[in-house]
């Protein structure tokens, strides 16, 4: 059965199903509207727990980047319009609490939804899960406890939702399958993180499994396998053995250099959001942080985090890198990550309106107090500032000029800092990539995000599954921006790096070197594979199979093309 591979990896066990019938909800009218709204804000309660539980549990396992999501879901349960609501057809219509929850969930999935954009997408999904798990709780029912499993299973559900995630016991989920869902879905990137294969949207899969099913999961190629025959089986589990194995034989790369055979060095760094995230940069040898994202210190906080709070932050992972550089990136709010404190109104598409660089050029009394905290950790260890979403020359001098400003403010006080600290941008905006031969001269390093470029360069909402097909990094017009811009950053003498997910894609890495990228920062978990693939590849080798992927049509010939290269050079495990 065909579906969309939403994280990588091959799984083969039993099924276990969480989910199999869906809940109707039907309306009932009952004697008493208060006992109902008492029971209505039981449950309230009840889901309130357990999502501080949740919220808890991922920022331990996984990180605050993740646990953010819990957050959110927090503070829509205290949310007035979307209780008051419920409250109010409860007590004006004498229905059951279940009914009331299902009628105003529906009707905001409903308005969001019909907005089509990512950051709508993604507030439809937490108000079904939100709303799910209250009603769940009024009806006193649940799927099985996925924290208590008796033996390593496949999780099979209609839906999975990051709520079903954080409750996973990791050592006993070998894999997860789904009827709904995408690979840009809060769901799937928790998968992605706890590095369980997933596979998503695979239509009519309850209708095949049975609990107990042996099932295969390939979350590479979006596969399932129901009852597989043994030679299915067998294949399958020659993969997964020969993947085992590779991933034991990546700890003889751990404390080595990345250089390629031909004597290439490459900076492989991490992608964090915290503190709490160096154990796992260290843990994979990653040699410097390519990318800080400080909004996580702002969800974290239910008011703007100050510049001395900002500044302890900063300084604690400067100084645990001990050297290795860390590009710290200014505030990227807006888009699909707001925080309400700072009152951003609702916008019609808010990935193409006020957040990023945009807001701090806005509100410098915002942005001026983060630079300080920025320039103040730069006093300790190899700090570098990166402008996000930066679109226009206008927007990154006006970023310049309020950095030299804060600059000289720090002077006055005589408040040290590095006086040689570099500023860059983020090239996540196609006119970017198509100015960067004047932007290098007026900065001092790249970063590509890959992520946001591909959005943009091919006007695909990631967050809309019934256009996932489209959003690809290997779109042929993604590759030649990013060629732009590694052949204008080298032209110039300014570093470029990467620091979207094609970065630590195995079949984009021989590519991406190829085309010249020196500086991949990603994941740190895909480290320590980067690494490995990288000491067995010659760059010179790869610049003609780079002019080639150029050169083809569709994201399809290039996905193709890359996977056929990296089985060639026998670098497939």
């Amino acid at each position: 059965m065909k579906g969309i591979g939403a994280s990588p990896g091959i799984a083969i066990g039993r099924a276990v199903i969480h989910w199999k019938e869906q809940i109707d909800i039907l309306r009932e009218f009952v004697e008493d509207p208060e006992q109902e709204l008492e029971r209505f804000r039981t449950a309230l309660e009840f889901a309130g727990e357990q999502i501080r539980e949740s919220y808890s549990r991922v920022l331990e396992t996984v990180g605050p980047g993740e646990a953010a999501i819990f957050r959110s879901h927090g503070m829509m349960l205290k949310d007035p319009d979307f209780v008051g609501q419920i409250e109010r057809m409860i007590l004006d219509g004498s229905v059951n609490a279940e009914w009331a929850v299902k009628q105003v969930a529906d009707s905001l999935i409903q308005i969001f939804e019909s907005m089509g954009n990512d950051y709508m997408k993604a507030r439809s999904d937490d108000v079904k899960d939100i709303s799910d798990r209250v009603i769940k709780l009024l009806l006193q029912v649940g799927g099985i406890d996925l924290s208590n499993l008796r033996e390593p299973s496949i999780i099979v559900a209609r839906e999975l939702t990051p709520s079903d995630i954080s409750q996973m016991d990791r050592k006993m989920t070998l894999g997860m399958a789904s009827e709904t869902g995408g690979k840009t879905s809060h769901t799937a990137i928790l998968a992605r993180t706890l590095e369980i294969p997933a596979v998503m949207g695979v239509k009519e899969l309850l209708d095949e499994v049975e609990n107990g099913d042996l099932m295969i999961i390939d979350g590479e190629a979006g596969q399932v396998y129901v009852n597989p025959d043994g030679e299915t089986v067998e294949r399958y589990r020659e993969r997964l053995d020969r993947y085992e194995c590779f991933k034991k034989s990546l700890s003889e790369v751990r404390g080595l250099k990345t250089v390629t055979l031909d004597g290439v060095e490459i900076e492989l760094e991490a992608n964090v959001a915290s503190p709490k995230d160096l154990d796992d940069v260290f843990k994979n040898d990653g040699e410097g942080v390519g990318l800080y994202r400080t909004e996580f210190l702002y969800f974290d906080s239910s008011l703007l985090p100050p510049e001395d709070t900002q500044f302890e932050q900063y300084r604690d992972v400067v100084e645990a890198m001990k050297g290795r550089p860390v590009v710290i990136r200014t505030l990227d709010i807006g888009g699909d990550k707001k925080v309400d404190y700072l009152s951003i109104p609702e916008e019609q598409n808010p990935f193409l309106g006020y957040r990023a660089i945009r807001l701090c050029l806005d509100r410098q009394e915002i942005f001026k107090v983060q630079l300080r905290a920025i320039l103040r950790a730069s006093a300790y260890g190899r700090v570098r500032i990166l402008f996000p979403m930066i679109s226009s020359l206008e927007e990154l001098r006006s970023a310049k000029n309020i950095l030299e400003e804060t600059k000289e403010d720090l002077r006055s006080q005589n408040v040290p800092f590095d006086e040689s600290v570099q500023s860059g941008i983020m090239v996540e905006v196609p006119s970017a990539a198509i100015l960067s031969d004047h932007f290098a001269r007026e900065t001092d390093f790249f970063s590509i995000g890959t992520n946001d470029l591909i959005q943009y360069a091919v006007a695909v909402d990631r967050g809309n599954e019934k256009l996932s097909h489209l959003y690809s990094q290997y779109h042929p017009a993604v590759l030649r921006l990013i060629k732009t811009v590694l052949d204008n950053g080298t032209a110039a003498g300014i570093r470029v790096g990467m620091c979207g997910e094609s970065a630590g894609d195995p079949k984009l890495i021989p590519i991406l070197l190829g085309m010249g990228l020196t500086e991949f920062s990603m994941n740190p978990s895909s480290i320590l594979r980067a690494r490995w693939i990288l000491r067995n590849l010659r760059k010179s080798d790869l610049e003609e199979a780079a002019s080639t992927a150029l050169s083809l049509a569709t994201a399809e010939e290039v996905e193709e093309y890359c996977s056929g290269l990296l089985q060639s050079l026998n670098l497939c495990r």
